[in-house]
């Protein structure tokens, strides 16, 4: 369908706004061949999309024209590495119209390939941006990772396209990225964390099935695309390749989508008679083990040791808590309660909020981060004064292990797992470690730290249980 520029909208016409929310682009969708990352762009990034019919017919005029093949863009600039090598780093982007309401970006950056960004025109002098990948500035173009100039203005007109669609109204069968799109949304909406589920579907699933429409997925293929997923070594550094390991990480990522296949169900994208296909899909089985790694009290007194002085106080802060990093990366001031002695976690993982009580250290450690502060001040901060954030603690913890000598190096998660680990074998009951770690049932507790109450239990017995003289002592010794 063609729509003229200038068409005059009907009496009363409007476009539903789409209300912004944390993040300056819709997710996943958007780009199913990319693990994608949303970062904001700048203060002029919004969600936004209010367009007038005029304006939504002059980007529809182009976007969804079939009769011509759309234009070639050239560029002498931004098209040429060598060129772009020479370019000056600043903040803001490169840009390039290439066609009305939409340009391309491009941002170089210090001692790394640089990144594309697509602008599109959303109508009062508001903008929308999506991120499309890195720029082939040091290693060759692959158009899923890492994008030539031709590969990023193709990519930013499906954009375009896709967005121009949207106003008007127009969808197509929904597809993997689709579901997974409105899944991140729904848990954002829910107040959940999303970006682990982000990069675990940029990483296995859109790659693969991405543009796969759902009505199409068999058991089958879904079954090819998990044993796929299992075979897929780690990006985690010198990390060996671990069968059993990888295909319990396969049965997680399912889950993932799994969990945005039946949300498209109940939101009634697709039909519910499609889960009975899904059903068919066998996990990998006898693959998840409790998880014995955890350090000792010994082990942890020399990680806090060698942390750096700002990630210190976050470490600290997790042994005392067993809390989360996104939860304490989203702690205030206000947040730290010292008349009960108890930190406030409103920002949970499974959107329950809960209370931790905190020892004697950890009252000490709380009021000293506290002391002469705001109540909206993130508790923890890096020394420059922002805020830690996604990412920021995986480089400083393996820093940290490596100066303290733990072999093998732990991840940040481990801290959680040493704080309940220990409760544990301090004799703590499990559903006071349950309540501790934000869980409804001790089911995960059981399933991951029962293990280290069974040696209690074991000891418990043989001191306490009744004896009845069975079992005499005998001279027969048993030939091994």
């Amino acid at each position: 369908m063609r729509v003229r520029s200038g068409r005059q909208a009907p009496a009363g016409a409007n476009v539903a706004a789409v209300t912004s929310c944390a993040r300056p682009s819709p997710h996943l969708s958007l780009s199913p061949n990319v693990s994608y990352f949303p970062r904001a762009i700048g203060k002029s990034a919004s969600l936004r999309i209010c367009l007038s019919l005029s304006v939504s017919a002059r980007i529809l005029d182009i976007s969804l024209d079939t009769g011509f093949m759309a234009r070639t863009v050239k560029d002498n600039r931004l098209g040429n590495r060598t060129v772009r090598e020479g370019l000056k780093i600043r903040g803001k982007p490169y840009w390039r119209s290439i066609e009305t309401g939409l340009s391309l970006g491009y941002r170089r950056l210090r001692g790394k390939s640089g990144t594309w960004t697509a602008r599109h025109y959303v109508g009062d002098r508001d903008y929308t941006y999506d991120v499309i990948g890195t720029a082939d500035d040091k290693s060759d173009a692959d158009g899923v990772t890492v994008f030539s100039f031709d590969q990023a203005v193709g990519n930013a007109r499906e954009l375009h396209t896709k967005r121009a669609k949207q106003v008007r109204g127009i969808v197509g069968p929904w597809k993997v990225n689709d579901a997974l799109d409105a899944y991140t949304t729904d848990l954002d909406r829910r107040g959940k964390q999303f970006y682990a589920i982000e990069k675990q579907a940029g990483r296995y699933i859109l790659p693969k099935l991405g543009d796969a429409e759902i009505a199409k997925l068999t058991a089958e293929r879904l079954q090819e695309w998990l044993s796929n997923v299992a075979a897929t070594p780690s990006k985690a550094k010198g990390r060996k390749f671990d069968p059993r390991a990888r295909k319990d990480s396969a049965n997680r990522v399912w889950t993932i989508l799994r969990s945005a296949l039946r949300l498209a169900v109940k939101q009634r994208k697709v039909s519910a008679d499609l889960e009975s296909e899904w059903r068919r899909v066998e996990p990998f089985e006898n693959v998840s083990v409790s998880r014995d790694r955890f350090l000792s009290v010994a082990e942890a007194r020399r990680l806090i040791n060698a942390c750096d002085p700002d990630f210190r106080v976050m470490v600290e802060a997790a042994l005392a808590t067993g809390a989360r990093y996104g939860e304490l990366c989203r702690l205030e001031c206000r947040d730290f309660h010292p008349d009960s002695g108890t930190v406030s976690i409103r920002f949970t993982k499974t959107g329950r909020p809960r209370k931790v009580v905190l020892t004697s250290e950890g009252q000490r450690l709380f009021k000293a981060l506290i002391a002469g502060r705001d109540g909206s001040d993130p508790l923890i901060r890096r020394d420059d004064g922002l805020p830690f954030a996604e990412g920021h603690q995986a480089r400083r913890m393996q820093d940290a292990c490596e100066r303290a000598g733990i072999k093998p190096a732990v991840g940040f998660h481990q801290l959680r797992h040493s704080f309940a680990s220990l409760c544990v074998q301090a004799g703590m009951p499990l559903a006071y470690v349950a309540k501790a770690l934000g869980h409804v049932s001790t089911a995960m507790v059981e399933k991951h730290y029962g293990h280290l109450d069974e040696d209690d239990f074991a000891k418990a017995i043989r001191a306490n249980a009744p004896t009845f003289g069975i079992g005499k002592k005998s001279n027969v010794t048993a030939i091994r």
